[in-house]
C-alpha cells in the first residue's frame, strides 16, 4: 500500500490556522504566567526550558517521529469530546479557586496547566486526523504535551507530603550510612546530631528537585534520543532512583564534610545542589544515547480512509468543534480576567506586629523571641513576631502559650509559599510528632466572639505537648479551606468578591501546652484576638 508522505499533508484551512493561533497563545500566557514560578522556584527551574524544548519535541515529532495519524471514526470524537470537556471543567474550576485562594495559589496554577494540556491533547486529536495529518500523534508529540505537568508547582499538599517523606528517609538513610563508617549521630526528625554540630536536612535537600528534574529529563530523552518502547520504559524507570541515590551521596557527602569540621553551608551546599542535577542528566543522556541510536522513521501505521482525502471541505468541517472550543475557552478566560479586582489592600501600611502580641499580662512570664530574623530568607519576610507566655490558668493549671505572626505584603510572596510553612510541614522536621486527632478544624471561641474557622494540629516532642490552631489570612480575609469542594460557596465567593489580584497575608499561630478549653478564658488571649480583629481575625 501506497502511503503519503509528510510531504503530501494537505494545507491547513482557516479553521485550523485560527485553532494553531489559539493554541499557541494560550501556551505563551501561560509560560508568561509561570515565569516568575520557574525563576523563583528551584524545583521548577528546569521550567525556563519548557517553552523551547516543547517546539522543539513537535518538530522532532514531524521531522523524525513514528508518522502515527488517527483514522476519523466515532472513537475519535469521543475522545476528542472528552478532552475539550476536561479542559473547560478545569478551566472552570480555576476561576473559582481563584476566587477563593488566589490566582497566585499553586492549586489554581496546578490547574491552569491541566486545562492547557488537555486543551493541546485535543487539538492533537484533531491534527493528527488521517485528514489532516498536520501532526503525528506518537511519544514526541505525547511528551510534549505531557511535560508541562512536570513544569507545573505541586499542589501544596502533595509537595508537604513528598517533601516530608523524602526529608525523613535521607536523614534515615545517612544516619544508618554513619553508623556503618563508625561514626556517632544522633537524629531528631531531619537534624542529624554530629560531635561538631548538626546538619539539617531541609527542603532543598529533600530530593523533590532533583526527582523532578531527572524525571523530567527522562521523559525527554525518552522522546528525543531512543526509539524503542523498552528503552524508553527503561529510561524513564531508571529516573527516579536515580535522581533520589544522587540527592542521598550528596546529602551524606555534606554530613561528613560537616563531621569534619567543614562550613557546608553557602557553597559547598549550593555547588553539591547543582552537580547533583547536572549528573544525573548527563548519566541518562548517556544512558539513552548508548541504549539506541536514531533510526529511520517507521512507515504510516494508519492510511486515510476511503473518503478522508484531506479535501478542504473535509479538512475545514474537523476543525470546526476545535475551533468552538478553543474560542469559548478563551470568552471564559477573559470573564476570568475581566472580572479579576485589584485588591483595595495593596497601599495597606505594614501592621506593628509586637504591638499586635500582648507585652505584659499579669501572673504571666512573657518572653520576646529576638531570633526571628534567621527565618527571614525561608519564609521570605521580614516582618515575623512571636512571645511565649508562661504561667498558670484560672484553674491553677501550669501552662505555656506562644503567639507568633507573620505578614507578607501584597505581592511579596504567593499564597502557596506562605501555605507551605504551616506547623505540618516545619515542625515534623524539628523533631516534633504528629498526633492523631478526631477533628483538624475548630472554630475557637473568645470572648463570646467565635473565630474564624482554624487548623487544629496536636504534636508532641518525647513527652512535651504542643496543641497548635492557626489561620492564614489573605487580602484581609480567612482563606476558604473549610470545604473547597462546594461549587455553590466557590461560586458565592466569586460573586461576591470577583476573581482576587494578588492582596497582603498574616500568618496566626496559637500554641499552648493546654487545649483551647483550658487558655479561652485568659485575658492575654482575649487582648490578642481584640488586636487581630482590625486585621481581618
Amino acid at each position: 500500500m501506497t502511503i503519503p508522505s509528510a510531504a503530501a499533508r494537505p494545507p491547513l484551512p482557516a479553521l485550523a490556522k485560527l485553532s494553531l493561533a489559539l493554541l499557541a497563545g494560550f501556551t505563551f500566557v501561560l509560560s508568561v504566567r509561570l515565569w516568575p514560578e520557574w525563576r523563583h522556584n528551584p524545583d521548577l527551574s528546569h521550567g525556563l526550558f519548557m517553552p523551547f524544548l516543547f517546539l522543539f519535541m513537535l518538530h522532532e515529532s514531524r521531522v523524525a517521529g513514528t508518522p502515527r495519524y488517527l483514522p476519523s471514526g466515532p472513537l475519535l470524537r469521543v475522545i476528542f469530546g472528552a478532552l475539550v470537556l476536561l479542559g473547560l471543567l478545569a478551566l472552570a474550576l480555576v476561576g473559582l479557586y481563584a476566587a477563593a485562594l488566589g490566582w497566585s495559589h499553586t492549586l489554581v496554577e496546578f490547574l491552569l496547566v491541566g486545562a492547557l494540556v488537555l486543551l493541546l491533547g485535543a487539538g492533537l486529536v484533531v491534527f493528527a486526523d488521517t485528514r489532516v495529518r498536520a501532526l503525528p500523534c506518537n511519544w514526541n508529540s505525547a511528551v510534549a504535551i505531557g511535560l508541562w505537568l512536570l513544569s507545573a508547582p505541586i499542589p501544596p499538599g502533595t509537595y508537604t507530603r513528598l517533601t516530608l517523606g523524602l526529608q525523613l528517609w535521607v536523614s534515615k538513610s545517612v544516619l544508618f550510612s554513619l553508623h556503618v563508617l563508625g561514626i556517632a549521630a544522633h537524629r531528631t526528625g531531619n537534624i542529624i546530631e554530629l560531635a561538631n554540630g548538626s546538619v539539617g536536612v531541609e527542603e532543598a535537600c529533600s530530593g523533590v528537585r532533583s526527582l523532578v528534574s531527572c524525571v523530567f529529563a527522562g521523559f525527554f530523552f525518552s522522546a528525543t534520543l531512543v526509539r524503542r518502547p523498552w528503552a524508553r520504559a527503561l529510561i524513564i524507570g531508571l529516573a527516579g532512583p536515580l535522581a533520589l541515590g544522587m540527592n542521598f551521596v550528596r546529602s551524606l557527602t555534606l554530613t561528613l564534610l560537616a563531621n569534619s569540621g567543614v562550613n557546608i553551608a553557602g557553597a559547598w551546599h549550593d555547588v553539591t545542589g547543582y552537580a547533583v542535577l547536572a549528573l544525573t542528566a548527563l548519566i541518562l543522556g548517556a544512558l539513552a544515547l548508548r541504549l539506541e541510536r536514531r533510526g529511520t522513521p517507521s512507515p504510516l501505521l494508519v492510511a486515510p480512509k476511503p473518503g478522508e482525502d484531506g479535501s478542504p471541505l473535509n479538512a475545514q468541517l474537523s476543525f470546526l468543534p476545535l475551533a468552538s472550543a478553543l474560542l469559548l475557552t478563551l470568552a471564559l478566560g477573559t470573564l476570568f480576567v475581566l472580572n479579576t479586582r485589584p485588591s483595595p489592600r495593596n497601599a495597606t501600611p505594614v501592621p506593628d506586629l509586637l504591638a499586635v502580641l500582648p507585652a505584659e499580662s499579669p501572673g504571666w512570664i512573657v518572653d520576646t523571641s529576638r531570633d526571628l530574623y534567621q527565618f527571614t530568607d525561608v519564609l521570605q519576610t521580614q516582618y515575623l513576631a512571636q512571645r511565649t507566655y508562661t504561667g498558670r490558668t484560672a484553674t491553677g493549671t501550669p501552662v505555656q502559650i506562644t503567639l507568633y505572626l507573620a505578614y507578607w505584603p501584597a505581592g511579596h510572596s504567593t499564597v502557596s509559599r506562605v501555605a507551605a510553612h504551616t506547623p505540618d510541614a516545619c515542625w515534623p522536621g524539628s523533631g516534633w510528632v504528629p498526633q492523631p486527632v478526631p477533628v483538624t478544624r475548630e472554630n475557637p471561641i473568645v470572648a463570646g466572639r467565635t473565630l474564624a474557622s482554624a487548623e487544629y494540629r496536636f504534636f508532641k516532642n518525647q513527652n512535651f505537648p504542643q496543641h497548635v490552631w492557626f489561620w492564614h489570612l489573605f487580602d484581609g480575609r480567612p482563606l476558604a479551606y473549610q470545604n473547597p469542594y462546594s461549587t455553590r460557596e466557590l461560586f458565592d465567593l466569586a460573586w461576591r468578591y470577583g476573581f482576587r489580584h494578588d492582596g497582603d497575608q498574616l500568618f496566626v499561630r496559637v500554641s499552648s501546652t493546654g487545649p483551647w478549653t483550658d487558655i479561652a478564658g485568659e485575658p492575654l488571649l482575649r487582648e490578642f484576638f481584640a488586636h487581630l480583629q482590625p486585621l481581618g481575625l
